[in-house]
């Protein structure tokens, strides 16, 4: 079902053009207000810049899942502090306009019931911006209001991070009151935050928090208090009326969309179809052109048919007890073999050699800009591959799997141990809407061997490849300096399969598998890297209050 939500979404009145940037430093009299800000209908407009400005988030090359047409310097160790960046100055943009919005819509002529549904919006954005900017900053400088030239709040410095948590919190809070449940937005504003959205973005943050601090050795930081907290709002969460979508693979396409879709909360919409363009993307060509190529790394984390695995999360260690069905890479004998007899999940995500892709049956290669030579088929439709930049397929920002797998950690590493009946609600159910047999119990992890901690993160990892979770994963389970300078490794070369290629072009190792990024030419230095450099603009225009983060 395609999307049905107001253009208005996206085109905004000429009486609400923003001028942001930064922490917006701009005076704010370049703004015309007048004859603005008085009805509901004013409210609901200027409330659909939110949603203008969100991102996609498409693409994430950072950690050891994927990789784009060059190497990452976030992955790979080798960026250097930026003079300014989208990821501080975007957020901010988004701040601001929430902000705007939450005082000059104290003027409009309108009951408190219907400010408080569009302010809600507002409270929801503020939160999400300043959750992306404490998970990557950590302090950053908290602001709740619009600035004049004159504000002394323009050379403000870092709030601490625990102050800003807290405000994403009681932001959500005020969100999930004020907005409506799911079952209660009319169709036609599908695309809209409701009720659980805040609540599963409130479980999100503080799943992070508290892993974070827990692994972390966070001084000061109540680590079970914020896991609490994310296991009351995955539960609030999955009170909703959500439930899973049955296909997989659809999800991620145009069968996937619209409000008959109850695993959707959270999306970022696009236009109606290519004809009828509001904003488009180029996600489907993307894949094409290798700009989110698998790993093996990623590959190797996947169960077998019959439950076990045969490697860690970390891709690279082998499990202690390893699946009957596993076969050595160096005794693999077609680029199939790895992704054969495999968690189905495998076979909705994946191209095997021989399957219709993408310009016909997929062919091993890296010549098409997919350096791994394993070709991605999750998010991939036909119909958006031969529109350049205007697809329309929505992007999935918050799924109901998500809360499901963050209700599970949660659990589990509030006490380090988990039900079975609670295993069943989360990790089984995701397995038994692909087909998965074999389920995840305490009496199957203590048989073979296995950690229970390993095998939730596992069924998170892919549960969600791809879709830009591996990374932050990784650094607030602090294994980010264990996995991310490590050979990243792609598809097993066989000659007669990969057709027109020259072995001479590639660099294999012992097994002869593709070694894509050697570990040599990646690092992570953990008294760094573990949060970005503040971009030295925001330092400069601070006069000095903002302050760079450790050894940047």
């Amino acid at each position: 079902m395609k999307k049905i939500i107001h253009l208005s979404i996206y085109l905004l009145g000429a009486t609400y053009l923003l001028n942001s940037c930064k922490i917006q430093r701009d005076p704010e009299t370049d703004i015309v207000d007048t004859q603005y800000w008085n009805t509901e209908n004013d409210l609901i407009t200027a409330s659909n810049r939110l949603y203008q400005e969100l991102d996609g988030d498409w693409i994430d090359n950072r950690a050891d899942d994927a990789v784009n047409t060059s190497p990452n310097s976030v992955s790979t160790g080798n960026r250097s502090v930026p003079n300014t960046s989208a990821d501080w100055n975007d957020r901010y943009d988004e701040i601001f306009t929430a902000n705007n919005i939450l005082e000059k819509g104290l003027n409009a002529r309108v009951s408190d019931a219907v400010r408080n549904r569009w302010f809600a919006e507002s409270y929801f954005f503020r939160a999400y911006a300043y959750s992306k900017l404490v998970k990557i900053y950590g302090d950053v400088p908290l602001l709740l209001k619009t600035l004049l030239a004159t504000s002394p709040e323009l050379y403000m410095a870092r709030t601490p991070r625990a102050q800003v948590v807290q405000q994403i919190y009681d932001d959500l809070d005020s969100a999930a009151k004020y907005l409506p449940r799911r079952s209660e937005l009319p169709a036609t504003q599908w695309g809209r935050v409701f009720r659980s959205t805040a609540w599963a973005l409130k479980a999100r943050v503080a799943l992070h928090e508290g892993t974070s601090a827990k692994f972390h050795n966070t001084p000061g930081v109540d680590w079970q208090a914020h896991l609490n907290i994310a296991i009351a709002a995955a539960t609030s969460t999955m009170g909703e009326g959500h439930a899973l979508f049955s296909n997989y693979g659809n999800l991620f396409i145009q069968a996937g969309e619209g409000p008959a879709n109850l695993e959707n909360i959270f999306v970022k919409i696009y236009g109606v179809s290519k004809d009828n363009l509001l904003l488009g993307h180029n996600q489907s060509r993307n894949l094409e052109n290798g700009q989110l190529a698998p790993t093996r790394n990623l590959l190797r984390q996947y169960l077998y048919a019959d439950g076990l695995p045969a490697f860690g999360i970390d891709g690279t260690t082998p499990s202690a007890t390893r699946s009957a069905n596993f076969i050595a890479e160096a005794d693999e004998t077609s680029y199939n073999t790895i992704l054969d007899n495999r968690d189905p999940r495998v076979s909705f995500s994946y191209f095997r050699a021989g399957e219709v892709a993408y310009q016909g049956p997929w062919i091993p290669k890296t010549s098409l800009g997919i350096r791994t030579a394993i070709a991605p088929k999750k998010e991939f439709n036909t119909i958006d591959q031969n529109i350049v930049n205007a697809a329309t397929t929505d992007r999935i920002l918050i799924r109901y799997a998500e809360v499901l797998l963050i209700l599970a950690e949660a659990k589990f590493e509030l006490t380090e141990a988990i039900s079975d009946a609670d295993l069943n609600l989360t990790v089984n159910t995701l397995r038994t809407r692909v087909g998965f047999g074999p389920k995840l119990t305490n009496a199957f992890v203590t048989a073979n061997n296995l950690s229970m901690r390993e095998e939730i993160r596992r069924e998170r990892t892919v549960e969600l490849a791809l879709e830009g979770f591996r990374y932050d994963d990784l650094l607030r389970w602090k294994m980010a300096e264990t996995v991310l300078p490590k050979d990243l490794l792609g598809a097993k070369f066989i000659a007669a399969e990969w057709v027109g290629t020259n072995q001479n072009s590639l660099n294999l190792n012992s097994d002869r598998v593709l070694i894509v990024e050697p570990a040599n030419t990646r690092s992570f230095r953990v008294d760094r890297d573990y949060l970005y450099p503040v971009p030295l603009n925001e330092i400069s225009l601070s006069q000095g209050n903002v302050i760079q983060n450790p050894n940047w």
